[in-house]
């Protein structure tokens, strides 16, 4: 069975997604990592330079070439999901798909804590990355997450250790 983990930026999927992938022995997949090496540009220069169709439209290459790998752990970009032939091929039989939920004060600490994102990822709304964008996209993302995902977990006060052993079961 592929585990996906979905969530909002900040969510902490790329984090656990390769402490899950080590400890069940698989590969993993970031799917922003593979955009990133496809497209030879960040994330940033993708949406300034070609827009942000663009940047979804690596999305659903990368999820077409993984969706049908069972083996894997994948982590998927926040806004990927909301185009449906994204979300159709994740609710494919087979995979385990696990949103990692998180309170929006906390996931904008974890943005601005981390220092790539300011670099690296654009403000996704003219609301400019704060608060008030992400009130606003979780608004808009949560029902399509929690449409497609097998199990939710409040990631909100876990460290991804944490997180690892909530899937696993060990916890």
């Amino acid at each position: 069975m592929g585990v996906v983990l979905i969530g909002y930026r900040g969510s902490g999927k790329t984090t656990t997604g390769r402490k899950l992938a080590e400890r069940l022995g698989r590969p993993f997949v970031d799917a922003d990592d593979l955009i990133i090496a496809r497209a030879e540009k960040t994330i940033r220069e993708i949406f300034e330079q070609d827009g942000e169709s663009v940047f979804r439209d690596h999305e659903s290459t990368v999820l077409k070439t993984f969706a049908f790998k069972f083996d894997h752990v994948l982590s998927v970009g926040g806004g990927a999901l909301e185009r449906p032939e994204n979300r159709k091929l994740l609710c494919e039989p087979g995979h385990r798909v696990i949103y990692l939920r998180c309170d929006s004060g906390e996931l904008l600490r974890r943005i601005q804590s981390d220092l790539q994102t300011a670099a690296m990822r654009p403000a996704l709304t003219r609301l400019g990355g704060g608060i008030e964008e992400i009130n606003a996209l979780l608004a808009r993302r949560e029902p399509v997450y929690r449409s497609v995902m097998t199990e939710e977990i409040d990631v909100t006060h876990l460290s991804p250790s944490q997180v690892v052993d909530r899937i696993i079961g060990t916890s």
